[in-house]
């Protein structure tokens, strides 16, 4: 269907942003271009297949004055992230931009290199490093450090060394304590709702263009190759720690439950350069994203950052992260650090002193704003995280999602609601009309409630989806933030076109294989259908050959519960097998071979026959 230009009242707040904003500061510019050696000659990168799996040169045509459909602020982000290629940061230090949602940074030793958060493809990362060695020449990796437990900091693991070279010593892996759980746990627990509301956040489906995805603010998006992980060889587990890789000294600063739950800092004092992982970066970051997580600490975010500020502000000289480009001079280092530092505790802290003053999470999201000096930096703009979600997730962390009025305790859910709202208002082309007459006034948050309410109550109404797509439209080109951007152009999009799925999938083979066996065993109980496996009282003793461990495991009253046991031979069915062919029986292989069944086999079927799959494609913007 066709888009429609941007209305009126768009182009209006664009004009008051670009007399409000300090446009004239260029200084970032010059930040993201400093130090750039050379990009790569062909910047669509290809997986095996010959499919592209990253293309920088599709948002080429972010340049320039922003366009009536993209707000200003968010145009110059996405100018400033869209920049790629190879960077010096200082001499021995370098970092690839561009070609991933994250930043890949090199760390010359005294024979090799040091490499940080290797992207989220093998793909990107090959093409990340082959870049390097073109304009640096061949130095062998030494070590990879993942900053944090997030994929794009260890999915391109494997383009860059082997399993064969971290087998033999050539190649650690340096982790924050609990990496490789938090790592796995996320990609897999919740990964089905996760990967589809991602789709959205990230604008993975939408064409690039003015008019549709721009970028995310943090980066651009996301690449589509193919994601691995391997166990590291050493955890960071205490501040303070020091560790000495092909002569290059590294001290680390611990800093859980900030933007991950496994996460870490470093200062090397050979080039007086600190690395702050994602916890400063050029924008406000999210303390709960839109795809769904477990909610961030603000309040230990800003510690944190002081704490980088005592420990290493007197001495560093350049700062740089896991994204975005970095910042030089110690003067401008503790200014930029201080400013994100009080940025989170600003907002920590003015949520808790609303909430107690009576006000919910959605009300102190419409009234908090930001002190002058913070709302002055660009580096405090909201591209990828907001102060409006941010506030509700810190009001959800301490509070939950009940506000304490009891009208809201005990509501229908979001269809039956819309049923009844529907037929109170005067039936569903009413609630259009009224629709209609919102957006006409440039009060797309309401035109959007109410059209909601109305293809919740009928899906197939074609005006209300029509005008809904079309208000969603207006939202996504008045939104500074770029990942709000991409959820209401992909809503639009799939109120026109339906359901475009899940287009990239976090829980690839690799990250699955490394799940503990207590995980995989967690994974299955998420999947029981707890209605179908009533009636069941089940039981059985799986051993794992290849780790010498056995779980008694029941499922009763729709609950799978397991303890390490020894086998008992009056348990009714015992399972023989390694932990490789337990994840393919658990994603429904019975077939193959190197399963040892003694017993009931019946007792697999039955518990196979009431796991749920998931659905990928499930419906957002309809019920």
């Amino acid at each position: 269907m066709q888009q429609r230009e941007p209305e009126g009242s768009i182009r209006e707040a664009h004009a008051k942003a670009l007399v409000s904003l300090p446009f004239a500061d260029a200084d970032d510019f010059a930040a993201a271009d400093r130090g750039f050696i050379g990009t790569l000659d062909d910047p669509k990168i290809r997986n095996a297949d010959g499919d592209v799996v990253w293309d920088a040169s599709s948002y080429d045509f972010v340049q320039g004055d922003a366009p009536a459909s993209v707000h200003p602020s968010l145009w110059r982000q996405s100018k400033l992230v869209a920049k790629h290629g190879l960077f010096e940061v200082v001499p021995g230090l370098y970092q690839v931009r561009g070609l991933d949602l994250s930043v890949m940074s090199i760390i010359e030793g005294d024979t090799g290199v040091i490499v940080v958060d290797p992207l989220i493809s093998v793909e990107t990362a090959a093409a990340a490093m082959g870049l390097y060695r073109e304009h640096r020449g061949e130095r062998p990796i030494h070590a990879v450090i993942h900053s944090h437990s997030h994929i794009d900091h260890f999915g391109g693991v494997l383009g860059i060394v082997s399993q064969d070279d971290v087998d033999s010593g050539k190649v650690q892996i340096i982790v924050p304590e609990g990496f490789l759980e938090h790592s796995v746990a996320e990609n897999v627990y919740a990964g089905t709702a996760m990967g589809r509301r991602a789709g959205y956040m990230y604008g993975a489906a939408l064409d690039r263009g003015p008019r549709g995805q721009v970028g995310a603010g943090l980066g651009q998006t996301t690449s589509t190759g193919n994601p691995t992980i391997l166990p590291p060889t050493l955890e960071v587990t205490a501040t303070g720690e020091t560790h000495t890789v092909d002569g290059v000294e590294f001290e680390f600063q611990m800093a859980p439950g900030t933007e991950a739950p496994s996460e870490m800092h470093f200062y090397l004092p050979r080039y007086r350069a600190l690395c702050m992982a994602e916890n400063a970066t050029h924008t406000l970051h999210n303390l709960l994203t839109l795809r769904g997580a477990l909610v961030r600490d603000p309040h230990m975010w800003s510690r944190y950052l002081t704490e980088a500020l005592e420990r290493y502000g007197d001495e560093v000289e350049v700062v740089f992260a896991s994204h975005h480009w970095p910042t030089w001079g110690t003067d401008e280092i503790r200014e930029f650090l201080g400013i994100q530092r009080d940025l989170y505790g600003y907002l920590h802290d003015q949520t808790l002193r609303l909430l107690n003053r009576g006000y919910n999470g959605v009300e102190i999201a419409e009234m908090i704003e930001l002190p002058p000096t913070l709302e002055a930096s660009w580096s405090t703009r909201g591209y990828y995280g907001s102060v409006s979600h941010n506030v509700k997730a810190i009001y959800q962390r301490y509070m939950g999602w009940f506000d304490g009025n009891p009208a809201r305790l005990w509501p229908h859910p979001p269809q039956a609601q819309a049923e009844r709202y529907v037929a109170a208002i005067g039936g569903v082309d009413r609630v259009v009309e009224l629709a209609q007459e919102a957006f006409d006034s440039g009060d797309y948050r309401w035109a959007a409630t109410l059209l909601d309410h109305a293809v919740f109550s009928d899906a197939d109404h074609a005006a209300a989806r029509t005008l809904y797509a079309d208000t969603l439209e207006q939202l996504a080109y008045g939104s500074e933030n770029g990942t709000w951007r991409n959820f209401f152009l992909s809503g639009a999009t799939e109120l026109r076109e339906g359901t475009f799925g899940t287009p990239t999938q976090a829980a690839a083979p690799l990250i699955i294989a490394q799940l503990t066996p207590e995980q995989l065993l967690d994974a299955v109980a998420i999947r029981v259908d707890g209605p179908k496996a009533w009636d069941l009282d089940l039981a059985l003793d799986v051993t794992l050959t290849d780790l010498g461990r056995t779980f008694h495991v029941t499922l009763r009253n729709g609950v799978l519960v397991y303890v390490e046991r020894e086998a008992d031979p009056e348990t009714p069915l015992q399972l023989t097998l390694s932990k490789p062919r337990l994840i393919r029986l658990a994603g429904g292989d019975t077939d193959s071979e190197g399963i040892e069944v003694r017993g009931d086999a019946g007792v697999l079927r039955q518990i196979l026959g009431v796991l749920d799959q998931g659905d990928p494609d499930f419906e957002i913007v309809l019920p």
